[in-house]
């Protein structure tokens, strides 16, 4: 059920009946919004003043006509004119009771498929022959988040783990791995590290070693059989590391989902003869280049963006060019979306700006930035150790799990005895605070990474929400019923929901808001909007469970009316923050 999308048809159809059908162009200008206070409705409707400037009619005429057609609409209770040049629209309490039943007997919970679009999620993009780092957290959090979503409400998501899996950086690390006669076994993750930082020395340092790596390089391109096998050890290493990462992160990244620039390799020699043809790129001391007049140098002028340099080597922007084209020819894209720092805007821009005048990508495909801000410590510089290292990803997700084991020997009251239960319950609420504090902050903001305050069982946090899904589970088992039990029976409850107090109601048009919730972080990218609508959901739960009693309700009927309320409130937690890849637990 999308209120908001359903307001909006009813609107239009309306306004269709009253102006001039010319005049459609404008109803974009109209908007429904969610009302701020009860006393305004549940929805308002703005904009209205647009039309009346295009029309010899004021703004109270126009209403008028619109409210006195939407009265006699069995869904609203009443709808009204504000002096502020809004239109209060308050839902039919009946509507709303019978919208909730459909909710809670849907598998989906009411909430319509899509138009699928074949849409790519580029994201993670961790570095090879590295640990993954806490740089890494916020675009693997949050791209994933935003696929689980896609692919609920019905497209076609193809996952992209882009790694830098070529260039000088392999040159230099076959040259030193041949050069100190490493066995297979000595290369690890933990060694790769000290062996790249020990290579790029030699490189920086040592003339003889440059020139061997760069032959190196050389040799990996044209498909030399010793730096082949090299080269796929090092990606098979890293990957398998950071496969067990993704793994307890519960992340849905596999090794299927690489696409490194390996692939788009092969590509690039055509590229650039292309865009020559094209007239597009240009030679200019010895390089090529592509001048845009989009961008501009520190003169004012178009700036030349380097696509390959006078030695013959490819740039990124090169590659992000094979990389967009690829995406649209073979994996026929519709909608991409790059989970990448705000740090390379422009370099996105500037890639995408040359492959569309190429012709590469129709105008038809959406191309998306969706950055992100930085983790800041609580000194407010990137999150580093005390030493001033980055600090290791897998590293911060044990010290969540061991705080977290922490927090609930001294809060969970529930008798927990079994070791492995307390392990279990220690990771789904470490991992999950870790993930939720990133998650429920606006992603193209920085924020300060707070163990305390992503820990609490107050506030917006992942565990004040699982605790809120928990009370539910233990309010069933406390009626004698089986939580899973009662909802494969649902149909069977001829009792009907009521919504006789103010908070029922308010907890009622929140449940049913959980679909437009949804739509608004599929169009924008942007999961804290549906973590804000999850703390809100369970802080109307906490008001109705201390208002409205359920095990000692007045009547059988009134009993059966609130269970059904909490069983869709848990039901839509449990969505929402799976939709987020956030675990929940039966008790704590």
């Amino acid at each position: 059920m999308n209120i908001q999308s359903l307001l909006s048809k009813k609107i239009y159809k309306t306004l269709s009946m009253i102006v001039d059908k010319n005049l459609s162009s404008e109803r974009h200008k109209i908007y429904i919004k969610r009302s701020k206070k009860s006393d305004f409705g549940d929805y308002q409707i703005n904009g209205i003043i647009n039309i009346t400037k295009k029309i010899d009619i004021s703004f109270y005429q126009l209403a008028k006509k619109i409210v006195d057609i939407l009265n006699k609409e069995n869904i609203f209770e009443k709808v009204e004119i504000s002096n502020s040049g809004f239109i209060n629209i308050f839902l039919n309490t009946e509507w709303l009771s019978a919208q909730l039943f459909n909710t809670l007997s849907s598998k989906r919970l009411d909430i319509s498929l899509v138009k699928p679009q074949n849409i790519i999620v580029d994201y993670s993009s961790p570095n090879i022959a590295k640990e993954m780092h806490v740089g890494h957290m916020r675009s693997t959090i949050i791209g994933d988040a935003i696929v689980r979503l896609l692919e609920f409400l019905g497209h076609n998501v193809i996952r992209v783990n882009h790694i830098g899996d070529w260039g000088t950086q392999f040159g230099m690390l076959i040259a030193y791995l041949e050069e100190k006669q490493y066995s297979n076994q000595e290369i690890c993750i933990t060694n790769l590290e000290s062996f790249y930082r020990e290579a790029k020395k030699k490189y920086d340092q040592h003339s003889d070693f440059t020139k061997r790596a760069r032959e190196y390089v050389v040799k990996l391109q044209h498909g030399d059989k010793y730096c082949r096998h090299i080269w796929k050890k090092l990606v098979d290493i890293t990957m398998k590391q950071n496969q067990i990462i993704y793994n307890k992160l519960n992340v849905t990244l596999s090794y299927n989902d690489i696409m490194g620039e390996s692939l788009y390799q092969d590509m690039l020699p055509d590229i650039i003869s292309d865009l020559k043809k094209k007239g597009l790129a240009i030679q200019d001391k010895n390089a090529i280049i592509v001048l845009l007049e989009e961008f501009k140098n520190k003169n004012n002028q178009p700036m030349g963006v380097v696509i390959q340099k006078k030695d013959g080597a490819y740039l990124y922007t090169t590659t992000d060019i094979a990389c967009a084209k690829y995406r649209c020819d073979k994996l026929k894209a519709d909608r991409i979306l790059y989970y990448i720092d705000s740090r390379q805007h422009q370099h996105l821009m500037q890639a995408w700006t040359i492959a569309r005048k190429a012709g590469y990508i129709p105008d038809s495909v959406s191309l998306e930035h969706h950055m992100f801000g930085m983790v800041l410590g609580k000194d407010g510089k990137p999150l580093k150790t005390r030493s001033g290292e980055t600090i290791k990803l897998n590293s911060l997700l044990d010290e969540a799990i061991k705080r977290a084991h922490n927090v609930i020997s001294n809060k969970i009251t529930t008798s927990i005895t079994d070791r492995s239960e307390i392990e279990h319950l220690a990771r789904v609420i470490g991992i999950g605070s870790v993930k939720y504090a990133d998650l429920s902050k606006c992603r193209t903001t920085d924020y300060v990474f707070d163990w305390d305050q992503m820990l609490k069982f107050e506030g917006n946090t992942a565990p004040y929400i699982q605790y809120a899904y928990t009370r539910i589970m233990s309010i069933f088992n406390k009626t004698g019923y089986s939580y899973k039990n009662f909802l494969n029976h649902i149909e069977e409850i001829k009792e009907e929901i009521k919504l006789e107090s103010n908070i029922e109601r308010q907890l009622a048009i929140c449940l049913l808001q959980y679909e437009e919730t949804i739509t608004n972080v599929a169009d924008l990218g942007m999961p804290h909007i549906l973590c804000t609508y999850l703390y809100r959901l369970s802080v109307l739960f906490s008001s109705f469970y201390e208002e409205c009693s359920i095990i000692e309700a007045k009547s059988k009927s009134l009993f059966y009316s609130r269970l059904q309320i909490a069983l869709l409130t848990a039901r839509i937690l449990e969505h929402g923050l799976n939709l987020l890849g956030i675990q929940v637990v039966d008790r704590m």
